[in-house]
């Protein structure tokens, strides 16, 4: 149940995608002067050093984010929200190089003003305890709740908040299967509890009928609820499984990714359209690179 560590995965394509919806998504909300409270349902470390071992490992971020703040980076001017999002990864590192990566809790809580909230949710014993760690250096008081809670279910006591204004961001790790479900059981209750909330679900793209499945059904339910939906995806390179010479079997890693988002920011969509093309051309890996955006409602 707690092998998954998104140490290995910081910085990737897929955070790409993510905080830039994120950031994206937060400064529109954060526009209006009412109070807002923001839940992330999954919310890991906090912080990943890609110097450390977990991401040099895996290499994910050199493929992701480190091609983007790269001194050399090629091509033009980068969109707005690309631009967004790389500024606030480096307001996180000093001088050139990028060697600390936030995780979505603190690109929140840099986001946020005073009279907002931030409840953090997680599971895993280790990532609990450096979240835990992390946030207390963030000297933010009652601003933030880290909660050792199932952040499936521990969202609902927050739902409707205060002020009535929320996101809730839910990026589990779908290492199980059961994941798919709970994702959608979630946001069923959630939309009956708060309708007028903003949602962002992460999800991988990856050969299992669930992960197809997912977004399908999200659009389903948030045209029965008669709300506002945008889907976008980003494909980096080929998801097949191939051998070399030797006959030994190479798997291909997360080959792409995607935001689902219900009552999205009415900006969100043009900022795609800007962002998502760079993407493609900054960090496609082979000719299958790709991505795909709708929106309705």
């Amino acid at each position: 149940m707690f092998s998954y560590r998104h140490a290995f995965h910081a910085g990737n394509h897929a955070d790409v995608l993510k905080h830039a919806v994120l950031i994206a998504t937060l400064q529109y909300l954060t526009e209006k002067d009412a109070a807002l409270t923001v839940l992330d349902t999954h919310a890991g470390a906090g912080l990943y050093r890609l110097d450390g071992d977990y991401a040099r490992t895996s290499g994910e971020a050199s493929e992701g984010i480190l091609k983007l703040t790269a001194a050399d980076a090629p091509g033009a001017a980068l969109a707005p929200m690309l631009q967004e999002y790389v500024d606030t990864v480096r307001a996180f590192n000093q001088g050139s190089g990028t060697k600390v990566y936030p995780g979505s809790p603190f690109i929140i809580q840099r986001l946020l003003r005073a009279h907002d909230k931030l409840k953090l949710f997680e599971l895993h014993p280790t990532d609990l305890r450096a979240l835990a760690g992390n946030v207390a250096q963030l000297d933010a008081g009652r601003q933030v709740a880290v909660l050792h809670e199932d952040g499936f279910e521990g969202i609902k006591k927050f739902l409707p908040p205060p002020a009535r204004r929320a996101l809730v961001l839910c990026d589990p790790s779908y290492e199980m299967k059961s994941d798919y479900g709970k994702v959608l059981d979630m946001m069923q209750d959630a939309l009956k509890r708060f309708a007028t909330g903003t949602y962002a679900v992460w999800y991988p793209i990856i050969p299992r009928p669930e992960a197809h499945d997912l977004p399908r059904r999200l659009k389903t339910m948030a045209q029965k609820a008669g709300k506002s939906w945008l889907h976008a995806t980003l494909t980096v390179k080929s998801s097949k499984i191939t051998e070399n010479a030797q006959g030994q079997t190479k798997r291909p890693g997360l080959p792409a990714s995607g935001m689902f988002l219900i009552n999205p920011p009415h900006t969100l969509k043009a900022a795609l359209q800007a962002a998502l093309p760079q993407m493609v051309e900054r960090l496609g890996q082979d000719r299958n690179a790709t991505h795909t955006l709708e929106a309705g409602g």
